[in-house]
């Protein structure tokens, strides 16, 4: 059994507190089920678009894997794998970065940019119907910041790339 840091009795959720995390855990296991599903149909993951949609926004279309892999939020090991797939379909290409040979550089094909430009207007109008029509301006302002204290909760050393400077 293991103790609490302190030895002292757990801080059991009460009811709203209860009600608000099975809320959010059902919205962390559907809402990736669903953009997976979506994106299906375009033969891409969820994870292989936001690699992808990463890549199509980085000078040159072209990020190390080390820092793909920490705006992905993903392994390396998950990202490699990855971007295997994505060099399969011909979306991405791996190489040594000339500026440090230690470090390899994933890269966007004019293939893999095309597919994601074509892509990227069913994804936003599917995350659209999905989060944000369901909800008021004030309520996505409340989502922002409760989203942004939950993220520097669980990782405060993290530089998330999903936070604009200030807030990281």
């Amino acid at each position: 059994m293991t103790n609490t840091p302190t030895d002292e009795a757990p801080r059991w959720l009460d009811e709203e507190e209860r009600q608000a995390w099975l809320a959010l855990v059902g919205i962390m296991r559907h809402l990736e089920l669903a953009l997976d599903t979506h994106l299906r149909d375009e033969g891409l993951t969820h994870f292989e678009y936001g690699v992808m949609a990463a890549l199509s926004e980085a000078p040159e279309r072209e990020l190390r894997m080390s820092a793909l892999a920490a705006y992905a939020e993903g392994s390396l090991s998950r990202l490699s794998q990855v971007v295997t797939r994505l060099e399969r379909k011909g979306y991405a290409h791996r190489r040594p970065d000339p500026a440090d040979g230690r470090y390899t550089l994933a890269t966007l094909t004019d293939e893999g940019y095309a597919k994601i430009v074509s892509t990227a207007p069913g994804h936003v109008a599917e995350v659209r119907r999905l989060v944000f029509d369901p909800l008021t301006k004030a309520q996505v302002r409340q989502l922002t910041h409760i989203g942004r204290r939950i993220l520097r909760a669980i990782a405060p050393d993290s530089p998330s790339p999903h936070l604009p400077p200030s807030q990281r």
